[in-house]
């Protein structure tokens, strides 16, 4: 079974690891193994405050990431997901019934808004200038704090104050990590190629934690097989400040102090961190694949020291478990609280998570869910001797949907490649000669594409709050054949043998009106119950715009719109011209939210443009800084009362 998604570069970096093999109390052990060993401090880096005074990576047949770039000219291939021949189930949930089926106005729960960063700041706005790709999706990252708003995408970060105000001139991921540029486009050499950030400020340390894969490529762009998830922690509550950066190596295959996993082909590849935290770790979770192989091979979950990270020590304690239960085991999300006081402390203190199955079946769908907790985190600040179990949920049916539909509009790249009339100075006749040599000339036969709605139903964001677990993925839903939301709120429990427990609380299904589609959620619930969830709302009556519904009680609220989306998404993925027979449309693989006193704030993907191909030819493909000649994605940060 192939997950395809990756590409990145590794720094120096240290591990040092002692074979430690653990044996999870419990009714139902997950087949695991540990090894702990410590992480070594790599340099530091900061943002600049605002001084007021290629075109894509060349795609290749073997990589697996869910981010998907093309050099013009070439076919490059789209990514993460099962393989085309995986199950993307047509059928319907029998779940519960369905709420918020109708769009309407933003409610007063919308506090503040604004357009964040966008496909055009990704290319060309970033501090680098001219030293970016062009990348699709717009993988979120969101974390506040501070009177500060952070966000990051593939491959740009940027901070804003709470009103939308920036603060920090947008920069690339590569030199926000003192990295090579991703292209050097005097030289023409590659440097590392980033992807998947994600980002978490903790109150409890007063610190900001930010995470990226990262993947060594050799100067004509060769990928070597190494690589690293590349971390960052601010030395202070401000993320204007200095960062410690620290480069755990990903490729566990026994050099660089891993662990051999044992991986087709000989390195692992690192795939789709998510991050959490409790009193004493800080956790990443990766999907493990063979980097020069098919195969998926399970997942890694990382622990680290805390307060070591939070000191900017030199050699930070490090847990790394192994999960090889790969029928079981697939995007395991770690939990994050919405303050100090929601940690699971009993256990020598606990660290939940959550995952869906959906992935592993015939037909795409599932009616279980799994909880896991490391326990015994405070170990993490001494010697680490992590335990980890697993219960398993049953829930009603979820199915992995199929590709949202969008409502038509102006796409100008689409129109251009099936353009056969324009004449094109020096080049010809046909807008499409922009793109493609003579002998490379496309079938004319473009739709709009349909968006990618899911990952494999894979669990989104997870909030532990009030001794519960909450969680969201999608799944398709009953009527016209589209996308919805499922959500879940568990409660974990730990008996005196050690044996893990957890208990379905509540489950429900948000799903829009008609033929259209809610995509990615992120789900974030306060320790009173209260809370929101945030995503792409998008069909035939919605260009993709991003929306929200409220939740408490067990329930949520009708959808609102948070920003309507001005046209439709016009990027390469979505175009065989470009990627083939991958004709994969990439959609940001996940929303963000984030916890900031009594209020959430989401980040999610939309499109904030429209152009004609007029336009679009006029302004040198921009029109007007909005877009690039390739893509037109943008995201909306915004915040919610619940």
């Amino acid at each position: 079974m192939r997950f395809p998604r990756g590409l990145t570069i590794a720094l120096a970096a240290a591990l040092v690891a002692t074979a430690l093999t653990v044996a999870p109390t419990g009714a139902a052990p997950p087949s695991s193994s540990t090894t702990a060993g410590k992480v070594i401090l790599a340099g530091q880096t900061s943002l600049q405050p605002i001084d007021l005074s290629a075109e894509v990576r060349p795609g290749r047949d073997d990589i697996s990431d869910g981010t998907t770039s093309v050099h013009p000219g070439e076919r490059a291939r789209t990514n993460r997901g099962l393989d085309d021949s995986g199950a993307s189930g047509s059928s319907s949930a029998n779940g519960p019934s369905t709420v918020g089926s109708a769009a309407r106005p933003a409610g007063a729960s919308l506090l503040e808004g604004w357009e964040g960063l966008n496909h055009f700041d990704q290319r060309f706005g970033s501090s680098d200038g001219n030293d970016a790709f062009s990348l699709e999706p717009p993988d979120q990252a969101l974390c506040v704090g501070n009177g500060f708003v952070f966000e990051s995408v593939n491959d740009v970060v940027a901070v804003y104050d709470k009103n939308g105000n920036l603060l920090s001139q947008p920069k690339s991921m590569n030199d926000f990590y003192g990295l090579a540029p991703a292209i050097n486009r005097t030289t023409g050499a590659f440097g590392p190629f980033l992807f998947d950030p994600t980002c978490h400020y903790d109150p409890a340390v007063n610190r900001w934690f930010h995470v990226i894969i990262n993947l060594e490529s050799l100067a004509n762009g060769t990928l070597t097989g190494v690589s690293d998830i590349d971390l960052a922690v601010s030395a202070t509550g401000n993320p204007l400040g200095v960062w410690n950066i620290y480069h755990i190596p990903g490729q566990n295959d026994g050099t660089e102090g891993t662990p051999d996993h044992n991986c087709g082909g000989g390195p692992c590849f690192p795939d789709y961190p998510h991050i959490g935290a409790d009193k004493h770790g800080f956790y990443i979770a990766i999907n493990e694949f063979d980097f020069f192989g098919p195969d998926y091979q399970g997942v890694d979950l990382y622990g680290l020291s805390k307060s070591q990270l939070a000191a900017g020590a030199a050699a930070v304690n490090m847990s790394l478990t192994f999960i090889d239960d790969s029928e079981e085991a697939f995007t395991v999300w770690p939990a994050i609280s919405p303050g100090a006081n929601q940690f699971e402390t009993h256990n020598g203190g606990t660290e939940y998570f959550l995952s869906s199955t959906a992935a592993f079946s015939e037909d795409g769908s599932s009616e279980k869910i799994f909880t896991w907790a490391l326990t015994n985190t405070k170990s993490l600040d001494s010697s680490p001797a992590l335990q980890l179990k697993k219960a398993m949920v049953p829930v009603d049916e979820y199915v992995i949907p199929d590709n949202a539909t969008q409502r038509s509009g102006p796409t100008p790249l689409r129109e251009c490649i099936n353009d056969t009339s324009l004449v094109i100075p020096g080049l010809g006749v046909g807008c499409w000669r922009l793109f493609f040599a003579p002998q490379d000339q496309p079938a004319h036969n473009e739709i709009i594409p349909a968006l990618d709605a899911s990952a494999a139903s894979g669990m989104q964001q997870v909030t532990f709050a009030g001794g519960k677990l909450y969680g969201a993925l999608s799944t398709a839903v009953s009527g016209p054949n589209r996308a919805g939301i499922a959500w879940y709120s568990v409660s974990p429990t730990i008996n005196h043998l050690g044996v893990l427990s957890a208990g379905l609380v509540a489950e429900g299904l948000v799903a829009a009106s008609g033929a259209n589609n809610v995509i990615y959620p992120a789900l974030a619930v306060r320790a009173n119950g209260k809370g929101a969830m945030a995503f792409t709302l998008v069909g035939p009556d919605h260009f993709p715009s991003a929306a929200y519904v409220t939740f408490g009680g067990n329930a949520t609220g009708a959808i609102q719109v948070a920003a309507a989306g001005l046209g439709p998404d016009d990027g390469f993925t979505g175009y065989a011209a470009f990627v083939g027979d991958q004709t994969r449309p990439r959609w940001g693989d996940y929303s963000a939210a984030a916890f900031d006193g009594n209020t959430i704030w989401f980040a999610t993907e939309y499109i904030a443009q429209t152009c004609t191909l007029g336009e679009w030819l006029n302004t040198n493909f921009r029109c007007g800084d909005t877009r690039t000649a390739l893509a037109n994605w943008s995201t909306r940060v915004f915040q919610i009362a619940p």
